[in-house]
């Protein structure tokens, strides 16, 4: 039977879990409204804005920049290769892998969005003072981190 300190512990657990679920969704639901208006999903996005920040890249780094499979990754750029926004190019030092780079029209969007999103996600988080966003940086992090 647990006792009175664990369950105290659990519901306090639980309540910073559901804080931590609504805020992350109320904010990516704020800042992601326009990528969606784009016509972009947000790995398309997340792909374009690490391929527009970084330079071209192979698939499978691409894939860990932004947490996604590999098969997800091939589909979302199959997708973006189909609006002429990537182009996928087989790597000359070794021909398994496949570099991504942004085609002028890729650039010309994510430079256009980019900057308005950025601004927005400044905006939104700007209710934390720039002390209390370094906290809740360091948290998260630690809280990512951390594993049973």
């Amino acid at each position: 039977m647990r006792s009175l300190a664990e369950l105290k512990q659990e519901v306090v657990a639980l309540g910073t879990f559901v804080k931590l679920i609504r805020a992350a969704e109320s904010v990516s639901t704020d800042v992601h409204k326009e990528i969606g208006e784009a016509g972009l999903s947000i790995s398309q996005f997340g792909i374009l804005e690490a391929l527009y920040h970084l330079g071209p890249m192979y698939q499978k780094d691409i894939g860990r920049k932004i947490l996604k499979s590999a098969g997800n990754i091939t589909m979302v750029i199959d997708n973006l290769e189909k609006q002429k926004l990537v182009v996928r190019r087989r790597s000359s030092k070794d021909r398994r892998f496949y570099q991504v780079s942004l085609t002028d029209k890729g650039e010309t969007l994510i430079g256009a969005i980019f900057p308005p999103h950025s601004r927005r996600i400044k905006n939104r988080m700007s209710v934390l003072t720039i002390d209390e966003q370094k906290m809740l940086g360091g948290l998260l992090k630690k809280l990512g981190q951390h594993r049973d």
